[in-house]
């Protein structure tokens, strides 16, 4: 049967914003028309595939937070709920915890995140440069003044993750399309369908844009600008000589050097730095590890002197450079255009609680979570929103 051209939505890109997004909408209405276009079904340079696949409840904005709490409810009952024909995803979630450390400078904020988490009934504490070396002793505390710790944060299969969505919405009546969206189809005010790469066109009431690093590519084709810029970041798997004893938490540092246990021994690592590079750049430098990172995790953990770089890959951020966070629901200036876009890292762990907000958006039903803050009348605005600590 080959795919209808006209549609209630269509949907750009089919990473996990889009195919999350799919899932609600057809799970709040079977009879909708929902279409998705993703480019490359293979994901092999989608964010959602090329990342750590965190999540974590340290936040300092109440919304964020409110997100994650949704996306723990999620993840702890995503393999039943999302099972098709008694095929259940494994997401294999683990919860190993986050750690983030803080020197003077930044106490003072960590202290109130925490205890705006708490009043928001989340499981975070506040530990001394004490507590951090003691429960793992191959850490220094030299110039910490403390750190705090999400026992229930952890990690995921971001891939298992990703086909679970987009198996539940294909079984619920969703048409995943491989092609490219080139252009935005508008007529005055109102958005009315996509142009593909193959030349065909296709209808729809409603667009999504949830084309991750690309989205202010594809949006600029409707004349809508968005400050979200595709920008590199880098990933290093080593296998150190001395091996914890057991596995360690997402640890970031207050440089902004992250890194945690993986599978088999190994640590992930990598760390955001202001001259990565914007753009559509795949590749990945051994050299910034030698000469910049290697030497700042053997000063934090000094076992970790001698290790073997294994390998590397690189994916992309789609950066909201305004405030780094979502841009979320309709474009003021552009009827039935709606936006997920600019999650700045944050986009996979989010996705949940974000694909069914834009569904109730697009059907006009009381959200549950109100995310109405991450609207996009700010950046017509050039109001930021801002996390106040943990970003």
């Amino acid at each position: 049967m080959t795919n209808p051209s006209t549609y209630d939505v269509v949907i750009i890109g089919g990473g996990i914003m889009g195919s999350a997004a799919a899932y609600y909408l057809k799970h709040a209405d079977v009879k909708l028309e929902v279409a998705v276009v993703e480019m490359d079904p293979t994901y092999s340079r989608a964010s959602t595939t090329l990342s750590m696949a965190n999540v974590r409840i340290q936040f300092s904005l109440e919304e964020n937070i409110r997100i994650s709490q949704f996306t723990f409810d999620v993840l702890t009952k995503f393999e039943e709920e999302l099972a098709v024909d008694n095929h259940r995803p494994n997401i294999t979630f683990r919860r190993e915890g986050n750690l983030f450390l803080v020197d003077d400078t930044g106490k003072h904020a960590a202290k109130a995140a925490v205890y705006l988490q708490k009043s928001l009934g989340c499981q975070v504490e506040w530990w001394t440069p004490e507590n951090i070396t003691k429960r793992y002793p191959l850490y220094t505390s030299d110039h910490l003044a403390g750190g705090t710790f999400g026992p229930l944060d952890g990690h995921f299969d971001a891939y298992a993750f990703l086909m679970g969505y987009k198996a539940k919405a294909r079984s619920l009546g969703a048409h995943f399309i491989k092609n490219q969206v080139t252009k935005i189809l508008t007529s005055g005010t109102r958005v009315t369908g996509v142009r593909l790469a193959s030349g065909e066109s296709m209808t729809a009431g409603y667009v999504l844009n949830c084309a991750g690093a690309w989205a202010a590519k594809i949006a600029r084709t409707a004349n809508v600008n968005l400050p979200v810029a595709p920008i590199k970041r880098q990933v290093f798997v080593l296998d150190t000589a001395v091996k914890p004893k057991g596995p360690l938490p997402l640890t970031v540092l207050p440089s902004g050097l992250y890194f945690r246990t993986e599978t088999g021994g190994r640590i992930l690592l990598g760390k955001s730095m202001p001259e990565d590079p914007v753009g559509f750049d795949f590749s990945w430098d051994d050299k910034r590890f030698m000469e910049i990172l290697w030497p700042e995790l053997a000063e934090f953990v000094p076992a970790f002197d001698t290790l073997k770089l294994l390998r590397g890959w690189a994916g992309l951020y789609a950066v909201n450079t305004l405030d780094g966070n979502a841009i979320l629901g309709e474009w003021p200036e552009l009827k039935g255009f709606y936006l997920a876009n600019g999650f700045s890292g944050h986009g996979l762990q989010q996705a949940p609680a974000v694909g069914r907000y834009l569904s109730e958006l697009i059907l006009n039903l009381p959200p549950k979570l109100d995310l109405s803050c991450f609207g996009a009348e700010r950046i017509l605005e050039n109001r930021p929103l801002n996390e106040k600590g943990l970003v």
